[in-house]
């Protein structure tokens, strides 16, 4: 659902009839089948027509990006152009590299034997993509999936019509349809697509959509990839440089106004420096984005909600929370008209309040005191492993006492969300928070078949053909000493 009182979208796209996506499902087929002996060069020159389209139409998707929810330029730049550009560089200078066979020593048991590992396309793929980083998490996924060697069938979010309408755009004056597909439109049409039985799915969106997602590729044994979220908890102990960790929060969390997968949704800070902590906070955010609702509300700097729906959603959390008794640290005021919330910052909440149950995905953070590093621990085990995790600590004992007793799909330490952009890091969750890896030539791998491939040198075999030989059962014993 969009805002009808935004600023007037390109219009609603129409829905494709369920034989254009079986059409194309079909015409790929052989473009699959063919792309399986696509050269490193062929690969290389369509990512390199796909950066120049992103970069001859920055401008159009500055002004997309604004009429959809306001997103600053520099912002756009960051999140949504800079991750794509690296991706399309990364695989440009190493894709030669990453689909060399590699090769694998033998084990004790096949001396005489060869053995690689052969990267093949996945074949037929479909990218489905959200709406709160559209044209990174459209054209990244789509960077990995080409290098790999694969026909592709995207899918956005008809919740950024502006964006929506520019990634189609650019994507048809890049490629055929034949390996390069995309449809817009509703649920309808990803749940039409996901009946189709795609080589692989690559996902991005919310666990409960991710469940879905997974059901629907398991009736075609589908491998995927799912990008999810979840509750990415900040720890700052005592020890914490707290100036920098109040700065960079509040620019992680507040960063697309709170409408993205790894921001911080709550933080643990340590008593004795929680009072610090706020006060810190209170003054990064007027320097960030005005000294109070009003000039927020006029910062260029400063998001809005990417729609009327969202911005309810949003407020039912704040307005749940206060009603059991939270309290409101900075910010809390909402004009649903124009899809504003202020950034907000909460204590006293109750462990019942939804906002500390469900992921936020909006400009809310609750600040939670502790006393224990261990209770911390154990609160974060009881619930779902998240996408991300972040700490600010100059303690070497507690920061290690994290690592080791926690799970998370990423972990920054004394820094927030700068994991995403680290192009030689795996970028994934861990079960709730998310299944496989993207990003160089983790995304590369994601949409390839890591074949293994054996080839006789000398073979041994007729040792162990029946009947049964006095060598052959000494060569099996002596296996078993020492394999």
């Amino acid at each position: 659902m969009t805002n009808m009182r935004s600023t007037a979208s390109p219009g609603t796209p129409t829905q494709p009839p369920l034989r254009d996506i079986r059409r194309v499902f079909e015409r790929q087929r052989e473009t699959a089948l063919r792309l399986r002996t696509s050269t490193a060069a062929e690969r290389i020159e369509k990512i390199k027509r796909l950066k120049e389209a992103l970069q001859a139409h920055t401008p159009d998707i500055y002004a997309a990006g604004a009429a959809d929810f306001r997103k600053p330029p520099e912002e756009i730049d960051l999140t949504e152009i800079i991750p794509v550009l690296g991706e399309a560089n990364e695989a440009i200078r190493k894709l030669k590299r990453w689909m060399k066979p590699k090769r694998v020593w033998p084990s004790r048991a096949t001396w005489g034997h060869r053995g690689w590992i052969q990267y093949e396309p996945k074949g037929r793929c479909l990218i489905i993509s959200p709406w709160n980083y559209p044209v990174n998490l459209t054209f990244g996924p789509l960077v990995s999936a080409i290098a790999a060697g694969n026909a592709v069938i995207l899918k956005p979010s008809e919740m950024t019509p502006h964006l929506s309408a520019l990634i189609v755009k650019i994507v048809r004056e890049v490629f055929a349809e034949t390996e390069v597909a995309i449809f817009e439109g509703d649920a309808g049409v990803a749940q039409a697509l996901l009946e189709m039985p795609f080589d692989h799915i690559f996902f991005t969106g919310s666990p409960a959509v991710g469940k879905i997602v997974m059901a629907a590729a398991a009736k075609n044994l589908a491998s995927v990839t799912l990008e999810l979220g979840g509750k990415s908890p900040t720890i700052i102990d005592a020890s914490a440089n707290l100036k920098e960790a109040a700065r960079n929060t509040m620019w992680a969390k507040f960063t697309n106004n709170g409408q993205t997968c790894i921001a911080p949704d709550y933080v643990y800070v340590h008593s004795s420096v929680r009072e610090k902590f706020v006060n810190l906070c209170r003054d990064t955010l007027k320097d960030f984005y005005g000294r109070d609702s009003e000039a927020q509300k006029t910062s260029t700097d400063l998001a809005r909600i990417v729609n009327e729906r969202h911005t309810l959603r949003v407020k039912g959390l704040l307005d749940d929370a206060t009603g059991r008794g939270a309290r409101v640290l900075v910010g809390g005021i909402v004009d649903e008209f124009t899809n504003f919330i202020a950034p907000t910052l909460l204590d006293n909440i109750p462990g019942d309040a939804k906002i500390m149950q469900e992921e936020i995905f909006g400009p809310l953070l609750p600040i939670v005191p502790f006393e224990h590093l261990d209770d911390v621990i154990a609160r974060i085990n009881a619930a779902p492993k998240p996408l991300a995790l972040y700490m600010w600590s100059r303690n070497k004992a507690n920061i290690n006492s994290v690592l080791k007793k926690t799970s998370a799909g990423g972990t920054c330490i004394n820094n927030s969300v700068i994991q995403y952009i680290h192009g030689h890091l795996p970028f994934g969750g861990v079960n709730n928070s998310g299944i496989g890896n993207s990003h160089g030539v983790y995304g590369f791998r994601s949409f390839s078949h890591e074949r293994a491939v054996l080839k006789t040198v000398i073979s041994s075999n007729w040792l162990f053909y029946p009947p049964a030989r006095s060598l052959g059962r000494m060569f099996v014993r002596w296996l078993k000493l020492f394999i």
